[in-house]
């Protein structure tokens, strides 16, 4: 967007932020009901509009706490067909619950995955239907009020911190900064892997968090490629000549530096965040891809992407082309880890 249309959108945005705040304002003062729970209730969310790594970051809260607790992820279920409270099964497929329950589902069988646009509602459901449940986990629930989280995370993009943002349509925060005073902890992410206490102290200053804020950097550590239709069997090439990535995520740079430094040239396809594919679209990167003039090239999309590629008409397009995905997880630098994990297990330790 440019400096001028964002100018040009300001009115609209200082309207929106104004009944965001005053919405707010509502839940401050109990005028509209906030719902809370004698259980572990962890949200996960930020204050912009996508894009700032939460689908990792709820997979790490999942791999610290699953081992030792009886845990289930509360989705919206973003693009799904289908309404309501819903629990996942082997047998759901993106359209019922969405790409990333679907991934939660694919990756943590043990856990329970559910959606439901009714925040509180399917806590509640949660909690009825499997009495052992001992914690939810709220996937991008920051601005969802009517539930109040017994422990609330806020994320914001290092590339892009909260502080130098502005509410939509003029910039991409779903509400007013100061929203970010009701976060417990606020993580820094996608942060570089050298990260020096220069930077991290600038940030602070900006961030300028409250007393009872922790604040966390977290970065991103990506594994080796893997085959979407023939794992272990293809192997993905040590230098390729060209990488065609193609996306449906909000932001992918952190992905186009890691695979820009394996192939000579990297193309890059970008679509909308949650992205529906369609057989064109296929046929279209096909062909794109088809067209590369090199024997060494491979076709890279994300996990997330993966979970809406899977469905019987898409395979009989792909399965025969070399398509990797890039598997990822998220850690904090120097002591962080062990601070935010002791913070995570003695908040559901006090249940």
């Amino acid at each position: 967007m440019t400096r001028f249309l964002q100018i040009l959108l300001l009115p609209v945005a200082v309207c929106y932020g104004l009944a965001m705040q005053l919405r707010n304002l509502f839940f401050d003062l109990g005028i509209l009901p906030s719902q809370k729970f004698n259980k572990p209730v962890i949200s996960i969310g930020n204050l912009t509009y996508g894009g700032t790594g939460k689908t990792p970051h709820v997979e790490y809260l999942i791999r610290l706490l699953s081992p030792q607790l009886s845990l289930a992820t509360l989705s919206r279920g973003y693009g799904r067909n289908t309404r309501g409270f819903l629990v996942a099964t082997e047998k759901s497929v993106v359209g019922d619950i969405g790409d990333e329950p679907l991934q939660y589902l694919k990756k943590f069988p043990l856990i329970r995955v559910a959606v439901d646009e009714r925040r509180p509602r399917g806590v509640q459901m949660l909690f009825s239907q499997f009495p052992g449940l001992n914690a939810v986990l709220l996937d991008d629930a920051f601005q969802h009020r009517y539930i109040k989280p017994g422990l609330s995370i806020l994320l914001t993009d290092y590339h892009r911190l909260y502080p130098d943002d502005f509410v939509l349509p003029s910039g991409t925060l779903r509400e007013f900064r100061s929203g970010a005073k009701r976060a417990d902890i606020i993580i820094v992410t996608k942060t570089p892997k050298i990260f020096s206490p220069i930077t991290r102290r600038r940030i602070l200053e900006d961030l300028k968090p409250g007393k009872h804020q922790q604040v966390y950097f977290s970065y991103i550590r990506y594994d080796d490629p893997v085959a979407v239709f023939h794992p272990g069997k293809l192997a993905f090439p040590v230098k390729a000549s060209n990488i065609l990535l193609f996306t449906g995520i909000a932001n992918d740079y952190p992905l186009r530096d890691h695979l820009g430094r394996m192939c000579r040239e990297l193309i890059a396809v970008k679509y909308p965040d949650h992205h529906q594919y369609t057989i064109t679209d296929l046929e279209v990167l096909v062909k794109k891809f088809n067209d590369l003039p090199t024997q060494k090239k491979i076709l890279v999309t994300t996990e997330k992407d993966v979970m809406r590629l899977k469905i019987p008409g898409f395979c009989t397009i792909l399965e025969n082309l070399p398509l990797f995905y890039i598997p990822m997880e998220v850690d904090f630098h120097g002591e962080g880890k062990e601070m935010f994990d002791k913070e995570i297990l003695s908040y559901v330790g006090k249940y």
